[in-house]
């Protein structure tokens, strides 16, 4: 089976990226969510990525 990135309906909080993204690589959503604050604080780049990852990728209950 492929393995594919979508956004979580389960655990998000606000899109679903983080969960999705948690999911997809088998850790801890905690972990995602730290690393975006991180990426938003130092670099601002948080913000973009975490928009076009709403943006285009696709939802999970799409594909059923």
């Amino acid at each position: 089976m492929e393995k594919r990135f979508y956004l979580s309906d389960t655990d998000k909080r606000l899109g679903g990226v983080c969960g999705g993204l948690a999911e997809y690589f088998g850790i801890d959503s905690l972990i995602i969510r730290i690393i975006f604050v991180v990426l938003v604080l130092g670099y601002g780049t948080g913000i973009l990525a975490y928009i076009l990852l709403w943006l285009l990728a696709p939802k999970h209950n799409a594909i059923r």
